[in-house]
């Protein structure tokens, strides 16, 4: 896929959006204040005639609130949604009754994963607490992977957290939120290619247009931390993700996607688009064929 050429990897996965229905009430962020594009339902309906005009073949969907209840919406939701090939869903970290609540979710054909919150938690050291360390290595052991929510402020946590657990499968969301709009680079740039040093930590290039000017964006702003990564973690270990329907404070899918392949153009071989693109994502989360 890139965009000056017809040519397009197959299956291309999206492998970061949300799904999300108002009225559950159970999103901590959504608020009088919460940007108007996204006080709305966003279902698998509004996303399917995106994936098609995209050319985006299957589908992670990523939780968005701190509940249960919202998993169980989730799996529910791609049940019946032939595009979600995996669902990344919340539990407490701390809750004594984890193990048997992740197994319950692995029964689920479409479970693939977890994410905690870090971004909205009070303390940037959370992942470092002895239940969490003792649940990850709970989830490393069945093989669940992990979803890091974080801002450039705890990737020197994450680190330290995720050594302690080196066969523990993670991903960094959003290449860790750097202010993109501020054009801070180096402290980012430093703990992201710490973390990208331990060979089972993998990036989502995602999220990059909400991190920089939502009104005045172009590619070549994203360009400096694409880079990075890139050389960082290496093209094997990154997976496109739109984001949506988050990216529509700044952009629409199809700006996010064509953003991605202009400054990816010519920096990749065949093969390594197609896994940029989807076969990275559909290995890491073992989606289905």
């Amino acid at each position: 896929m890139s965009a000056s050429s017809d040519e397009k990897p197959a299956p291309v996965v999206d492998a970061h959006h949300h799904f999300w229905q108002v009225a559950r009430g159970d999103y901590h962020w959504m608020t009088a204040e919460t940007g108007l594009p996204l006080r709305r339902d966003y279902l698998p309906e509004d996303l399917a005639p995106l994936l098609r005009k995209a050319g985006v073949d299957r589908t992670v969907v990523v939780q968005a609130a701190q509940s249960e209840a919202e998993t169980d919406f989730l799996l529910d939701l791609a049940d019946g949604a032939g595009f979600v090939a995996g669902v990344v869903g919340w539990l407490d970290m701390e809750d004594a009754g984890f193990a048997g609540k992740l197994d319950r979710l692995m029964a689920r054909p479409k479970f693939v994963g977890l994410r905690p919150m870090l971004q909205d938690l009070d303390d940037d050291a959370y992942i470092l607490r002895p239940r969490v360390r003792d649940n990850l290595a709970r989830m490393a052991e069945r093989g669940v992977a992990f979803d890091v929510l974080s801002f450039p402020r705890h990737l020197a946590n994450v680190t330290r957290a995720l050594e302690a657990v080196p066969q523990l499968r993670a991903v960094v969301d959003h290449l860790s939120k750097p202010a993109i709009a501020a054009r801070e680079f180096d402290g980012w740039a430093t703990g992201i290619s710490r973390l990208a040093a331990l060979p089972n930590v993998h990036c989502k290039l995602s999220g990059m247009i909400t991190e920089a000017d939502h009104a005045s964006w172009r590619p070549a702003d994203l360009e400096p931390y694409v880079d990075h990564v890139l050389s960082a973690f290496g093209p094997g270990r990154l997976m496109f993700g739109s984001d949506w329907p988050v990216c529509l404070l700044a952009g629409s899918y199809a700006e996010v996607l064509n953003a991605l392949c202009t400054v990816l153009e010519g920096k990749l071989s065949a093969d390594e688009r197609a896994g940029v693109y989807g076969a990275n994502a559909a290995r890491f989360y073992s989606l289905p064929g």
